[in-house]
């Protein structure tokens, strides 16, 4: 591959991640092209090339890498089949089709922790809502679909039999309902030489509403050993795959302490963006080093880190207004990210804010001054 400052780097995605992978790649002097299906997507106006199509089109996305060097993704649901054959036509492709591929479907992804010994939870594969009923699993249980699912869509908790006439009626899996005590995340990375660094453990709470990370904190205090464990899983997972880039891994940890393996992220994630304030090499600087197959950076946290996401209030829609905004940045080690999205709706991802203070209690404390001044409405 040419050198990082001629390499042309194509992005499958022009949302919140590829805006922030951009910001990244700016240092590197990197040319970056985005295709997108929003003609206002948040990339539009900072990256080199921007190109409006669909991702999971095959001769859109052929067409967009075809003069490009190295291609990558800020979302799973692209086009396989093109970035196959773009593979077959010279263009480096990391993470590699195989494994968008696998991750794409959750039932596979879970036979893979299967097959090598990854810690899961118990799960069943089913084509149908009367497969599903016919199975006569116990209650109660998490239904998945196999595809398209994100950001808590595509996930119902089946309580009873009485919930079983809205399950979906698709290609899904049925997994045991975990009784955890914390959900947690690993992010590791490696390059093509089989370098591979884990970022610190994080603690993870979900809005219960729509099961999107509302509040995360770095680093976890857990002990050490529980930690090691997470990102022994995460470097044994990223190993057996030998992906390219950035993966992703939330768990969960039970009320026994053992760790299960929830889902899998080939690129740069929520759990991930404390990084860019709290931690020597962000997520994005370091999915950019491990795709041009540089070395890999130090991955230590600078201080404590609390990240709220920042969502669009229920009952708002329309261009959006942020409240609160002054007030909140009158505190010291507050780092606000807008997303550049004009619209707002209810729950959709506007931003994110990162809190910094090297007393954790303290970090903790003006993150729940944030969490409660700032809104996102129109």
């Amino acid at each position: 591959m040419k050198s990082i400052t001629q390499t042309r780097l194509g992005i499958l995605g022009g949302g919140q991640l590829g805006r922030m992978l951009i910001q990244e790649a700016i240092n590197y002097n990197i040319s970056i092209s985005i295709l997108d299906p929003d003609p206002d997507a948040p990339c539009k106006n900072i990256c080199d090339h921007f190109e409006v199509g669909s991702l999971g089109d095959y001769e859109t996305v052929y067409q967009f890498g075809k003069n490009l060097d190295l291609l990558t993704i800020e979302i799973e649901k692209v086009n396989i089949e093109a970035l196959e054959d773009l593979e077959k036509k010279g263009v480096v492709v990391y993470p590699q089709p195989r494994i968008i591929r696998l991750i794409q479907d959750k039932g596979l992804q879970k036979q893979f922790f299967k097959e090598n010994d990854i810690p899961t939870s118990h799960f069943q594969l089913f084509n149908s809502r009367e497969q599903l009923k016919a199975a006569n699993i116990h209650f109660p249980f998490i239904q998945k679909l196999r595809r398209d699912g994100y950001d808590g869509k595509g996930v119902k908790k089946i309580a009873d039999a009485n919930d079983l006439d809205e399950a979906f009626d698709k290609p899904s899996l049925a997994e045991k309902l975990v009784d955890f005590e914390k959900e947690i995340a690993v992010i590791v990375a490696r390059n093509e030489d089989g370098e591979m660094t884990t970022f610190p453990m994080v603690e993870m709470d979900f809005n219960p509403q729509v099961n999107l990370v509302e509040f995360l904190i770095s680093p976890s205090e857990y002990h050490f050993d529980i930690q090691q464990m997470a990102e022994n899983i995460a470097k044994k997972i990223a190993s057996s795959l030998k992906i390219v880039g950035i993966l992703a891994v939330e768990m969960f940890l039970t009320k026994d302490h053992q760790i299960l393996v929830n889902e899998l992220a080939p690129r740069p994630h929520n759990s991930g963006h404390q990084t860019i304030e709290g931690n020597y090499t962000s997520q994005f600087e370091q999915h950019l080093r491990a795709i041009f197959n540089l070395p890999l950076g130090d991955t230590r946290c600078l201080t404590n880190a609390i990240m709220i996401n920042l969502l669009g209030e229920e009952g708002y829609e329309g261009i959006a207004e942020y409240e609160g905004l002054e007030e909140i940045l009158k505190k010291d080690g507050v780092y606000v990210h807008l997303y550049g999205k004009k619209f707002t709706k209810p729950f959709r991802k506007m931003g994110h804010i990162t809190i910094v203070d090297e007393n954790r209690e303290k970090a903790i404390e003006k993150a729940k001054f944030v969490k409660e001044h700032i809104k996102v409405k129109a």
